[in-house]
């Protein structure tokens, strides 16, 4: 069992030791923690902080234990309930609270959880803050406020349906032209908060939704991370129904995945090159980031429009603080995170869907027609789990020292950027594990170099 401390927020599994795994104790500490962080950025403010929590089995008791500890630091409290990533940062911002803290594991297993914590702009605290509030969780002696301090509880709302009514009243979504095409659309929301907003939200857009694992039991109906390999039933009710395309998101609805309506992947790397080139037609020359792990085919269709790509580190603060910093009208990361700064700096699947289905509309193409427009790149996603045995920093250092010669970027682990393909080797800041992430012009050239890495680790390893 695993407690993660990083800048995605504080991950663990449930039950178990206390700070050995996410316990009761543990989730009152990095709460106490974290309102003494937002209260030192307010000084004699009564802060307002925004709870929100995805459907998986633990949430209702991880976020009970959120609210109270907060109202027990004196912070006035908005609970969204059942709500998504992207929603509970648009609640932040919609409110005008002080931060937000959300509850969920994203796409890890249904024995996990975690708190990702949110300034006032509805965005994740820097590298810089996650370690105060790291550092203030070990300290003792805290005073908490007496009963005439305590916060209350001022809204128990959802805020899922405002979320949507703010992603379709963006200029570039037009609702119009996607209801013109009447899309029958399937909908896989593994059995968490996306089978309440997703299906909401296409039929909004006129669309003919075929649900699948929408009821938010938090019994996930296979591993939640939408990769290839978890998606096989949603092709086959694609083929079945004669739909247009599939849907799929990872539980808190942050990540997104098309099928093609031959149930084929769209590829999650492909979610935001699809989403670019729409935004990018309406904006030339604009800039775009991902992040080091991403697919070339951003950069690719980036300079086609005459912009200029980016790339940042891995994780969503690091693409956020590069998007700022370049003036990026679109950015995200491969995993299928779409990040739009005219709504929110956020990954967000509802966005990036009104949007891929405006610019779907408007190509008046199948999903398969429009994937034909783009680079064809094929990644190879694997990982290491970490044993006593890895040092992941000899392994980096060593695999950097044996490819001095080549293109090496080293902000994030180690990336090496070869003229026809890349590998990526970094340790997660989600699950205890090294990810080994290649691109090629084939899938067996990309598994190959995959292959290669993963046995260049072991024999440095002695594994």
């Amino acid at each position: 069992m695993t407690l993660i401390k990083s800048i995605s927020g504080i991950r663990g599994t449930i039950g178990g030791l206390q700070a050995e795994n996410l316990t009761p104790p543990d989730v009152v500490k990095f709460t106490t923690a974290y309102a003494r962080l937002i209260a030192q950025r307010n000084p004699g403010k009564k802060l307002t902080i925004v709870v929100g929590r995805d459907a998986r089995i633990s949430g209702e008791m991880v976020a009970g234990l959120v609210e109270s500890t907060l109202l027990a630091c004196g912070a006035d409290v908005i609970n969204t309930g059942l709500c998504t990533t992207p929603g509970t940062e648009m609640a932040v911002i919609t409110h005008k609270a002080d931060g937000g803290i959300i509850v969920t594991a994203s796409h890890n297993p249904r024995q996990w959880n975690a708190l990702k914590l949110l300034n006032a702009d509805g965005e994740f605290l820097s590298d810089a803050e996650g370690k105060r509030v790291l550092a203030m969780s070990g300290e003792e002696g805290y005073e908490y406020p007496t009963v005439d301090g305590i916060g209350h509880v001022l809204s128990r709302e959802p805020f899922n349906e405002r979320h949507i009514e703010q992603v379709l009243a963006l200029p570039l979504v037009d609702a119009e032209a996607v209801r013109a095409r009447r899309y029958k659309v399937v909908v896989d929301a593994v059995n968490s908060v996306g089978g309440i907003v997703m299906p909401e939200l296409l039929r909004s857009l006129g669309c003919e939704v075929v649900e699948l694992n929408c009821e938010p039991t938090g019994e996930f109906a296979h591993n939640p991370e939408p990769l290839p390999e978890n998606l096989t039933a949603i092709s086959e009710v694609i083929r079945r129904e004669k739909a247009d395309l599939g849907i799929v998101v990872d539980p808190d609805v942050d990540r997104l995945a098309f099928v093609c309506e031959d149930g084929s992947m769209f590829g999650e790397e492909y979610t935001l090159v699809a989403v670019a080139d729409y935004i990018l037609s309406k904006h030339p020359r604009g800039n775009t980031v991902s992040n080091l792990s991403s697919s070339r085919a951003l950069r690719d269709v980036t300079e086609r429009h005459g912009g200029r790509y980016c790339a940042a580190a891995v994780g969503e603060v690091n693409v956020v603080t590069k998007m700022k910093e370049t003036g990026a009208v679109i950015g995200g990361e491969g995993n299928g995170g779409v990040i739009y700064p005219e709504l929110h700096y956020g990954r967000d699947a509802l966005v990036g869907t009104a949007l891929f289905l405006t610019w779907l509309s408007h190509r008046g193409m199948t999903v398969t027609q429009l994937r034909a427009t783009y680079p064809s790149y094929y990644a190879s996603k694997n990982k290491i789990e970490l044993t006593p045995a890895i040092d992941v920093d000899k392994v980096l250092r060593e695999i950097k020292e044996r490819y001095a010669n080549e293109n090496v970027n080293d902000i994030d682990g180690i990336k090496i950027d070869f003229p026809e393909n890349w590998v990526h080797l970094r340790k997660s800041n989600t699950e205890p594990i090294i990810r080994v992430y290649t691109e090629a012009k084939s899938m067996a050239e990309a598994d190959a170099l995959a292959q290669r890495f993963i046995g260049e680790i072991k024999t440095i390893c002695n594994i």
